[in-house]
């Protein structure tokens, strides 16, 4: 069996929904810059080696449809002929690609496959599609398969009796983890600065302007938060 080895993880930075740095950038955009600086960060990587890109996405429907991981490969510097697959298993999508694109190389079907996944909410959510969204017979036998994850730490806290000060508490130290990692530049090597145009909105003219920004750092902890 061959063995399969992760050679490097790149990434764009956390942008707040709606109103963050992302706003107006699409999926397949933000995914293609980070193919090409992945491959300008491996020059010794020839492209055309690259067999396939295996995209998790966990709502893979308007500026996500179309299999995004296709025409993420496309708008990269990829070779026309590099493939794209696009996994949906909503939260884990991406690590299911990366599991995926690893049991390919180990069973010898692929030499070199590109990994990962995409969310962008705020050019999806609010835009979805909900005509005949849940089919019935799954709704009245089996609910929780359409449950969100809101619901479903609901329904873990009260299954595992997890308290709102155990969640509450353990949210903080994520948060001041994350500012402490920023603070000594432990996610500096895997972010790839991206120059986008942000949508912002007057609060008192309701005017709504674009403005070049670049997203290069993670922007959605709130190392502020206290209890």
């Amino acid at each position: 069996m061959a063995e399969a080895v992760i050679v490097d993880s790149v990434r764009t930075g956390l942008s707040k929904s709606f109103k963050g740095g992302f706003n107006q950038t699409r999926a397949d955009d933000m995914t293609a810059h980070i193919i090409d600086a992945l491959m300008d960060r491996h020059p010794s990587v020839n492209p055309e080696t690259v067999e396939d890109v295996i995209l998790g996405c966990g709502y893979p429907e308007g500026p996500q449809g179309n299999n995004i991981a296709r025409t993420s490969a496309v708008l990269s510097k990829l070779p026309i002929k590099t493939g794209g697959t696009t996994v949906n298993r909503y939260c884990s999508s991406g690590l299911q690609t990366i599991a995926m694109a690893a049991t390919q190389i180990q069973s010898g079907f692929a030499d070199c496959i590109i990994a990962g996944g995409v969310e962008s909410i705020s050019t999806t959510h609010g835009h979805i599609n909900e005509y005949m969204f849940r089919n019935e017979k799954i709704n009245e036998s089996v609910p929780g398969v359409y449950h969100a994850m809101g619901i479903t730490a609901e329904t873990v806290a009260k299954r595992y009796n997890v308290t709102r000060e155990s969640q509450d508490e353990y949210a903080l130290s994520s948060q001041l983890r994350c500012a402490e990692a920023q603070n000594q530049g432990l996610y500096d090597d895997e972010i790839i600065p991206m120059k986008t145009l942000m949508m912002v909105k007057d609060k008192e003219t309701g005017e709504i302007s674009e403005v070049e920004t670049v997203v290069d750092r993670d922007n959605c902890n709130r190392p502020q938060t206290t209890l």
